[in-house]
């Protein structure tokens, strides 16, 4: 991919903001090969940074061969700053220094790379903004340059308030005001945002690069229109899964727009257990997909309303296929919900480890006891990424406006792909919100290696938008330094040898130090994207072994956890697909 623009010359290194180096000069944008100079925690930050691109872009990045000979040399310099596109030959630094590790931030520079200018840049910024020049300090006013509209690269999308490219409202502040207005108050506050991609950065990135495809993302449904996503629906019975509004007698309605004001197109997917008899089953199957990326894990995800009885299943199948003759294919139970009902929207995960064209497949059966309602399903996502934990924490927006000074709530307990045991913390203050997590003992203790070496811990607080791809989450990150300690105690080392015991459920445990961040989330924030929805926040955690950046570039495939179960699907599983292939 190559696309051909124009640079000049801004060199103002006090780089928080003003993060543009550039040569005048005529260049064109270059392959994407990278060689790092910097710390393993910030790797592996930039490998989630990488990840964003590769889930929302066409874009994808890879570490420098030898034959490679223009390429972004990755460094730890002063500041966080970079070139606007490929200025020259060779290698072309870009440094992510100190207070620079957030994903948003090296996505905001590796886009610098990529060609993109700061979105207040714009030769159109006067018709969504105002810079005041008198309240900027004196000798940064360079930093609000506008260009011409031969000069940026907008590729006619609209001016993006939300842009991860946007300076804050006092950005350069003299401290007499701030200075950018915008000309919609409602903005004055989102400009600036340093969570992720915006849908907008997106298009126009993938307009500039000619492709509108992404390397990891395979399909989202939220069932707002007849085709249901090219997905089929089949049953035993007269009644299978039905595409709804609501369910009368249930308090159920459409998830996509839970909170807010529901439109014609508020749709989801039902099936009723009322009156079913034990057994009776139906199923709802996927479009087939094929995964393109060489590690074969794949993450599927979906909302869920458990209305019925708590012996009703929920069975999550693929059914792979070996080649394009194998009309039937093989199919393997990857999950199974069977709990209490819930009645409310649950978020659920779960891994998939497909190696060819595959599909998946939804089967409500209907279980012994008496059922008032059955299972709904919408906004599903599917995605060749791993699969996180999940923390949803009901009614969160009843602790903010209850909460006392320094309340504490506990996460469920967790494991790792390779055996590690956590647990998150959150505290919730006046003004923000803390989180920590810490080591618990657990079963695989002696098969680990102590102190825990060099695992990335990241939390994100979940925009619970309904499509994977325009989310725009909160995310932080901190890697266990095997060396760290605290109060004479080695903060990652074995719970079971240096920490407390405790009672968590009905199990008593051993438990290391919290460590994380005291001003995780200002609670301002928390109304900036959908945080907070039906009144639940959720957070979603990972613990990922980035032990490998310490000796190279790259990170092995990693293991998708998938469940073992000792089913034989009956008749109704074991029949061919919905749809003839």
């Amino acid at each position: 991919m190559y696309c051909e623009l124009n640079s000049f010359v801004i060199l103002g290194l006090n780089l928080r903001e003003g993060d543009i180096v550039m040569v005048s000069s005529h260049f064109y944008c270059f392959r994407l090969f990278w060689i790092v100079v910097i710390g393993v925690n910030y790797k592996g930050v930039i490998w989630r940074a990488f990840e964003q691109f590769r889930l929302k872009s066409c874009i994808d990045f890879k570490p420098r061969a030898a034959e490679d000979i223009s390429y972004i040399s990755l460094e730890s310099r002063d500041g966080c700053w970079s070139y606007v596109g490929r200025t020259f030959a060779g290698a072309q630094a870009l440094s992510i220094g100190d207070g620079c590790g957030t994903k948003a931030i090296v996505e905001h520079e590796f886009l610098h790379a990529l060609g993109f200018w700061h979105e207040q840049s714009r030769y159109d910024r006067d018709d969504y903004l105002t810079i005041n020049f008198e309240n900027i300090i004196t000798g940064q006013e360079h930093n609000f340059n506008k260009y011409s509209e031969n000069q940026t690269t907008t590729q006619d999308t609209q001016y993006d308030y939300y842009s991860v490219m946007h300076y804050d409202k006092n950005a350069f502040s003299n401290g007499n005001g701030s200075t950018i207005i915008t000309k919609r108050p409602e903005f004055q506050d989102v400009i600036g945002q340093r969570l992720d991609l915006s849908e907008y950065d997106v298009i126009e990135l993938n307009k500039l690069y000619k492709c509108n495809s992404s390397i990891s993302f395979l399909d989202h449904c939220s069932f707002d229109d007849e085709s249901l996503c090219q997905m089929s629906v089949c049953s035993a019975g007269d009644y299978g899964w039905q595409r709804m509004k609501s369910v009368s007698g249930i308090n159920v309605t459409d998830h996509t727009y839970l909170g807010k004001e529901q439109n014609g197109t508020s749709f989801f997917m039902h099936f009723s257990t009322e009156g079913r008899n034990e057994g009776d089953a139906a199923k709802m199957e996927s479009k087939t997909m094929t995964p393109k990326r060489d590690c074969k894990v794949q993450c599927l995800q979906f909302y869920y309303y458990h209305s019925g009885h708590e012996s009703d299943q929920l069975n999550i199948w693929i059914r792979e296929y070996q080649n394009e003759a194998d009309s039937r294919g093989t199919l393997r139970l990857m999950d199974q919900i069977t709990e209490p009902p819930g009645n409310y929207w649950k978020l659920h995960h779960v891994p998939l480890n497909a190696n060819k064209t595959f599909q998946v497949v939804f089967e409500v059966r209907k279980g012994a006891g008496n059922s008032s309602g059955g299972f709904s399903l919408d906004d599903i996502n599917i995605s060749e990424t791993e699969c996180p934990h999940t923390w949803q924490i009901r009614d969160f927006e009843k602790v903010l406006n209850n909460s006392v000074f320094d309340t504490w709530m506990y996460s469920p307990l967790y494991y790792s792909s390779d055996g590690y045991r956590f647990q998150a913390g959150l505290s919730v203050y006046q003004n923000y919100l803390s989180i920590y997590v810490r080591l618990v003992s657990g079963v695989y203790e002696d098969q680990l290696q102590w102190p825990c070496p060099w695992r990335q811990i990241t939390f994100q607080m979940l925009d619970q938008n309904p499509h994977l791809q325009k989310r725009m989450s909160s995310e932080k990150s901190f890697t266990s330094d095997p060396s760290l300690i605290y109060s004479n105690v080695s903060v990652w080392d074995n719970p079971q040898n240096t920490g407390t015991q405790v009672v968590i459920g009905n199990e008593t445990v051993y438990v290391g130090i919290f460590w994380g961040y005291k001003y995780a989330i200002m609670k301002e924030d928390l109304t900036r994207r959908e945080f907070i929805k039906g009144g639940d926040i959720i957070f979603l955690f990972t613990m990922q072994d980035i032990s490998g950046f310490l000796q190279k570039d790259s990170l092995p495939c990693p293991k998708a956890t998938v469940k073992n179960f000792n089913v034989t699907s009956d008749l109704s599983a074991q029949q061919g697909s919905c749809a003839p292939r």
